[in-house]
């Protein structure tokens, strides 16, 4: 009995000593976020707003946060979670990435929260969540106060996970892009439709995942796409405003869809095209602007919206007509579209005249980045005295632009997928 004993002592020592030795097993716990962005503050040099979701109302919904330098995060902090009660995206008809249609069941707890009091120009890691069970770490970075900065400018990669294709492509131009800068950006600007159908929530769920949008600070405008459902019965800007947490500071009806923030010495403004299709919607966003620009002086001043500012396959003018004499009175110095798919760049224009630059707009308009959906260049028919550059790859285009930022100009690059560099603009400081 004795040696039966000692022998079974012996066993359960050896077995205990095997489990302890063998790899932990990952949680399989379900994670408490996703669809996690960090979105500008009104005053990005020490303000970032983030935004995630989560299945169930958490009681104790935080975001941690601290420098990037901080490895160990000792120097955390911790921020607890506005949340509110989203239902804008449930039972829409959709498709999963198979190709098989159903109606989406996405119900969620959109979380929420401000960063206020951060360096300028600094680096920062973040993860959301609970305790227990958070997010991975993700990444976004400070405005300087002043100096030079750059940014990412990309469109329309119309997002779809039954043709991924798409968002490789762009997700590979952003790659290329960062190799024409030398390393990262500052900061992300997209102009729009970057989901096929805004009203897919699995579509932004899924884009959110990439690498791209998990280390930088992005700020977009709501695309014409983005604003749909695959239907287009239910059109509506509530798409775009419960993925991200931009400023409040918005027209009504449209806060955190139309904002503005500032970065270093810009003032951005970002408009929603959706809402201008009447003559009272367009009034409001151009009351709203002039408001905007005059209680907020500024080095330089960028507007964007989505839709173009001329037609790039013949050069006819499109919200250009509309946008103009706001632009000479307001002193616009940078106007950002997108949607034609075809790229499209003037020189300073100011009262219908292109100028040396000391005063005036420079429009310029981003190329498709999803090698799919591009336009064919046409006959040069029109704006020809204005119009500096147009460019296209045809049906399966892939391009995006560099800026390149500091006290004195701002530099725009067009950059082709394979890094060649096909146009270059300046926007020289006026102020």
């Amino acid at each position: 009995m004795k040696n039966k004993a000692m022998f079974l002592a012996a066993a359960l020592w050896g077995l205990s000593c095997w489990v302890s030795a063998q790899p932990a097993v990952e949680s399989q716990q379900a994670p408490s976020a996703y669809t996690v962005i960090a979105n500008p503050g009104e005053e990005t040099w020490h303000q970032v707003r983030i935004n995630w979701h989560s299945d169930q109302k958490a009681r104790k919904a935080i975001c941690q946060w601290t420098e990037a330098s901080d490895t160990l995060w000792k120097k955390a902090r911790t921020t607890r979670a506005e949340q509110a009660y989203c239902t804008v995206f449930d039972s829409l008809f959709s498709k999963k990435a198979t190709g098989e249609s159903f109606f989406e069941q996405a119900r969620f707890w959109q979380c929420t929260v401000s960063l206020d009091k951060l360096k300028p120009g600094t680096r920062y890691m973040y993860r959301v969540g609970e305790k227990g069970n958070m997010s991975q770490v993700r990444y976004f970075k400070t405005a300087p106060r002043s100096g030079a900065w750059t940014a990412g400018i990309i469109s329309d990669f119309h997002a779809y996970p039954p043709l991924g294709a798409r968002v490789v492509s762009a997700m590979a131009m952003l790659d290329t892009l960062e190799a024409c800068n030398g390393g990262d950006f500052d900061l992300m600007l997209h102009v729009g439709d970057v989901c096929a159908w805004g009203g897919s929530y699995s579509f932004w769920r899924d884009l959110y995942e990439q690498r791209h949008f998990k280390k930088y600070l992005w700020a977009g405008v709501n695309g014409n796409h983005d604003n749909m459902d695959r239907q287009s019965k239910r059109l509506s800007n509530e798409y775009f405003r419960h993925v991200n947490n931009n400023p409040l500071n918005g027209y009504p009806g449209e806060e955190g869809v139309c904002y503005y923030f500032k970065y270093g010495n810009v003032l951005f403004i970002m408009l929603n095209n959706e809402d201008m299709r009447s003559d009272e919607g367009l009034a409001a966003a151009q009351a709203w602007v002039r408001e905007v620009i005059e209680n907020n002086p500024s080095k330089y001043i960028v507007v964007m919206e989505h839709y173009q500012w001329f037609y790039g396959n013949n050069g006819r003018a499109s919200q250009y007509n509309r946008w103009k004499d706001l632009f000479d009175q307001c002193g616009v110095d940078l106007a950002i579209g997108a949607n034609n798919h075809i790229y499209a760049r003037t020189n300073a224009v100011y009262q219908g005249k292109e100028t040396d630059g000391s005063v005036g707009t420079v429009y310029i308009q981003t190329p498709s980045s999803d090698n799919e959906r591009g336009q064919e260049l046409k006959e040069w028919t029109d704006n020809k005295d204005l119009i500096k550059c147009r460019w296209s790859e045809g049906g399966r285009t892939v391009g995006a632009i560099l800026l390149e930022g500091n006290d004195d100009q701002l530099l725009l690059t067009l950059y082709d997928r394979n890094g060649t560099k096909i146009d270059q603009a300046v926007v020289k400081a006026k102020r």
